[in-house]
């Protein structure tokens, strides 16, 4: 009975230890102020997004929740303003599933916001399907619609200092892959439905962002507008709200022990925003609040190129 008290000991104990260590990860050490700033933050209706919100509008940041889901966004309006006790929060109406609702949000954004200081490519989905535009349900919302939502808004980037894109990816990036025939046929990262295509889907997506924000550091050289990608760890979220029940209750008791609560899972997210001195890290991958290095096919100039090429056309700026 002792031996078995002890063993169980030893593993609540190493599991606390894991926890603490391994999980909660490093803090975002920026004390940075924002009053007089402007930042968006794409699906600050819940999660990591919303906690970023929280964190900005302390800081006196003026922080646009751009949310497809009214009523959802609208609560997490109040539930923002509340928890940071600031005013200068709004909720704007965006679907990145939808290209036109991405150029409506833009051009009311242009007309009644005049700076944009950072932009916090956020919102991610994960499930199968398309968009109203036709293209893959991922690709549409985690990929494309935030490159057209970035390139609409880079002017008002340019024209404020030291400006700032964040493009949240995922250490699912490593095991994507661009198929660009099946993308210029199908417009879609891949076709299946079962749940590994529907993963591999999504790491698909996720090495988009960080092939997007590769090629973006390059096209922004000679500006004051700097670009980070990033892994904000596993996160106890809603991420998964599309699978299946079953899925979701095996997840439970995983992610309870081994996944990041939203707080801790938006420091990588609030350090590349707002870190002083990264700014020559323009273009670079970071977890964990540590710039890391990525493989060859994340960082492939050929087909950054590529894919920049292809989401030009495919949501009408070529």
């Amino acid at each position: 009975m002792f031996i078995a008290l002890l063993v169980l000991g030893g593993v609540v104990g190493a599991a606390y230890v894991f926890r603490q260590v391994v999980v909660k990860g490093k803090r975002c050490t920026s004390e940075a102020k924002l009053h007089g700033r402007t930042v968006i933050v794409t699906g600050s209706n819940t999660g990591i997004g919303k906690t970023t919100a929280v964190d900005l509008a302390k800081r006196g940041a003026r922080v646009i929740l751009a949310c497809r889901n009214r009523q959802r966004g609208e609560a997490a309006l109040a539930h923002v303003k509340q928890e940071s006790g600031s005013n200068q929060v709004v909720f704007m109406q965006l679907d990145l599933g939808n290209l036109k609702s991405v150029r409506s949000f833009a051009e009311t954004f242009l007309r009644n916001e005049p700076r944009l200081d950072i932009l916090i490519n956020n919102a991610g989905i994960y499930m199968a399907g398309r968009t109203e535009d036709g293209l893959g349900m991922m690709f549409g919302i985690n990929h494309v619609g935030h490159f057209l939502l970035t390139n609409l808004l880079m002017d008002r980037l340019k024209e404020c200092e030291a400006s700032r894109v964040v493009n949240v990816s995922s250490l699912g990036h490593n095991f994507g892959k661009i198929d660009f025939e099946c993308l210029n046929k199908h417009k879609a990262l891949g076709l299946g439905t079962s749940f590994m295509e529907v993963l591999q889907a999504y790491c698909n997506s996720k090495l988009c962002n960080v092939l997007f924000t590769h090629e973006l550091a390059k096209r922004l050289q000679g500006t004051k507008v700097t670009c980070y990608s990033l892994h904000p760890g596993s996160i106890n979220s809603e991420l998964a709200r599309n699978t299946n029940s079953l899925f979701q209750l095996l997840l439970k008791p995983i992610t309870a022990l081994f996944f990041k609560n939203t707080v801790q899972g938006c420091q990588t997210t609030l350090h590349c925003a707002l870190q002083e001195g990264i700014e020559h890290l323009s273009g670079r991958y970071f977890s964990n609040c540590t710039v890391q290095e990525v493989y060859s096919k994340a960082k492939d100039d050929a087909a950054a190129k590529k894919l920049w090429e292809i989401s030009e056309r495919m949501c009408g700026l070529a």
